[in-house]
């Protein structure tokens, strides 16, 4: 099967999808006031951030009115490609960390190479600024990250006699989750295809999922660094019953966990929230640490989702469209949206904005070990098909490690 990775494939087409893009205001009026059309995606902001902001950033600049609109994340990819053909495309657009390389390919967005400095791009998380660039260009401005922790039962710790905040490397992690798994408990609850874990372990190593050469990317699972990555995966996941053949989502862990036989479960904050929905006997009995590091004084790699503000090259307005983007990631707005959202802030000298918060506060320790996927526009055909699950599950099931790595690295690089 081809999966495409060093082909490019994001070509801006005009088609019938435009119907789904709305039409932006028109330039200034004749009060002399100009609208900013913004697109942020359902759930970046609450309704209330939303009003609080947009009624500052107009006191602020009295001659710009904001005009935000709120997408869905299902489809959005066409959507974008759309509204980036189009001669109506809005001012300012939000878009996931890893899609904003195949945007730029085609063409379709500005270059704020030029403005980083007064946008503080002195100290972005990496995991969002460097998936924004693109052949040495910066087109994604960082907006806010979230990465993955360990969610854990502080009452089973606390009967196993195991203090979570000693945890620090991944041998004390093994030697507790081993401890944790006995007596009907399991020890963690990871599937075999949990994917972006395994990233992790790999860029713990010095390996990745893909790197790249002379201007072509190669598949990267079959190098020493990558399969100990995954040996390291195999080991942790087999301390206790998760299923090889699937992900998080089949069945969701949050409900597993909420059953009440799991000791721990790499998540999201916000698993810990769905879990207590599902079994309430569980409220204050959940807490946070980051995935730990080979050594103490490193957490462990994560993979950073969130996303990065992007200018249209056709938008009408793309200075106030700057001002926007300025505003929204800067010191203020930037720690007020961490708190209410508990997200991690766009850049490291902002993390305390999230200490009161614990599930945010393990993610921004992590965050500073944060990764994206391979910054290439040709990483989402292969994310489409996702070999790197079918490889998982052939290595947890009892294949050959070095066979299945060079199985899927011939495959994910057949395209071109």
């Amino acid at each position: 099967m081809k999966y495409r990775l060093l082909a490019g494939g994001s070509v801006l087409v005009l088609t019938a999808a435009l119907s789904a893009c709305s039409t932006p205001s028109d330039s200034a009026g004749g009060d002399g006031r100009t609208t900013v059309d913004v697109w942020l995606m359902r759930d970046s902001v609450s309704d209330t951030f939303q009003k609080e902001f947009t009624a500052d950033f107009e006191k602020r600049h009295p001659k710009i009115d904001v005009k935000i609109q709120i997408q869905e994340w299902d489809g959005i990819g066409q959507k974008i490609t759309a509204a980036l053909a189009s001669n109506d495309a809005p001012d300012v657009i939000e878009a996931g960390n890893t899609q904003v390389a195949q945007f730029a390919e085609s063409g379709g967005l500005l270059d704020l190479s030029d403005r980083t400095d007064e946008l503080n791009g002195e100290d972005w998380l990496s995991g969002l600024a460097e998936p924004g660039a693109y052949e040495g260009k910066q087109y994604g401005i960082p907006y806010y990250a979230a990465n993955r922790v360990v969610i854990h039962r502080t009452d089973l710790f606390e009967k196993a006699g195991i203090d979570a905040k000693a945890i620090k490397t991944r041998e004390q992690w093994i030697d507790a989750t081993a401890k944790l798994n006995k007596g009907g408990t399991q020890g963690i609850y990871l599937p075999g295809q949990l994917w972006y874990a395994l990233a992790g372990f790999i860029w713990d190593e010095g390996g990745d999922l893909a790197t790249e050469s002379g201007g072509k990317w190669s598949g990267a699972l079959d190098t020493p660094e990558a399969l100990r990555g995954m040996a390291f995966y195999e080991e942790l996941q087999a301390l206790g019953k998760g299923p090889k053949d699937s992900d998080e989502d089949d069945p969701p862990q949050a409900e597993v966990m909420a059953q009440g036989q799991v000791a721990q479960v790499i998540s999201t904050p916000g698993g810990a929230n769905v879990i207590v929905e599902k079994n309430p006997e569980l409220k204050g009995k959940l807490a946070f640490f980051p995935i730990p590091g080979k050594a103490a004084g490193t957490p462990g790699s994560v993979f950073t989702g969130g996303s990065d503000l992007v200018v249209p090259a056709a938008a009408a307005h793309p200075e106030e469209a700057v001002t926007f983007i300025k505003e929204l990631t800067g010191d203020a707005w930037q720690k007020k949206l961490a708190v209410a959202m508990s997200y991690v802030p766009n850049r490291t000298s902002l993390a305390s904005a999230v200490a009161g918060d614990p599930g945010a506060a393990a993610m921004a320790v992590g965050a500073a070990e944060g990764h994206a996927t391979p910054n290439t526009p040709g990483w989402a055909a292969v994310e489409a098909e996702n070999p790197i699950k079918d490889y998982m599950t052939a290595v947890l099931t009892g294949g050959d490690p070095a066979k299945a790595s060079q199985d899927i690295t011939r495959a994910m690089n057949a395209g071109s």
